[in-house]
């Protein structure tokens, strides 16, 4: 697992590359885009954070229920995973479900806040749209040589959520997948921006692959 200090270095780096995507150059990008690429960015930012406490009730043999009370989420996690949480610079919280054991699979929940015009989902844009524009936004594999390939698989819009589905692989290395819900809520102050990001790679999939979606769909506001 990276340090914290590689970690942090990490994040301000890839924030930044994700950021200059697409035609806006840099400094040019609207709120809509930078809350777009905060979704982007979960998967990327493991948090080598401490362990806190977990309330858990069982609703499945292999999953337990955790809860937020402050932030006001839940979402059923895979038995035996480890949480950590934090509130690093830029965000509201980000809370990280992953094995005990060395692996690339993780959930994350990360909260940003909004401004006061995004109100709701429907502020980004129509589910297909705002899925296409991140995947298409991510895409490299055109490049000479090519660069990261991404594939959108699939979206909607349910439960007040937008689910997104899309793999990520840059030349030479696994596939990655991506199973992304977000949602907006109002916490009587701001308006905030949930993102869970489900990750595995393809040599994982068998492993982690069921749980992790099952885990992403079980998300819900409180």
């Amino acid at each position: 697992m990276l340090s914290a200090a590689t970690a942090t270095t990490n994040k301000k780096k890839r924030k930044n590359c994700f950021l200059c995507l697409g035609e806006e150059p840099c400094g040019a990008g609207t709120k809509r885009r930078e809350a777009l690429f905060n979704m982007v960015l979960t998967a990327f930012t493991f948090p080598a954070i401490a362990s806190t406490a977990l309330a858990a009730t069982g609703v499945a043999e292999d999953l337990r229920i955790y809860t937020d009370d402050v932030n006001k989420f839940k979402i059923s996690i895979p038995q035996g995973w480890q949480v950590g949480s934090g509130e690093p610079s830029g965000y509201k919280s980000v809370t990280a479900f992953y094995p005990e054991e060395a692996s690339n699979s993780s959930v994350s929940v990360v909260i940003t806040g909004l401004g006061p015009d995004f109100t709701r989902l429907e502020s980004f844009g129509k589910v297909d749209a705002f899925a296409e524009t991140l995947v298409g936004g991510l895409d490299r594999s055109w490049q000479r040589p090519p660069g990261v390939a991404a594939k959108l698989i699939d979206s909607k819009a349910s439960n007040g959520l937008y689910y997104i589905e899309y793999t990520l692989q840059n030349p030479g290395e696994s596939r990655r997948h991506l199973l992304s819900a977000l949602g907006v809520a109002f916490n009587g102050w701001y308006n905030r921006l949930y993102t869970v990001t489900g990750l595995f790679v393809d040599e994982e999939s068998e492993k982690f692959g069921t749980d992790i979606r099952k885990a992403v769909s079980s998300f819900r506001l409180i």
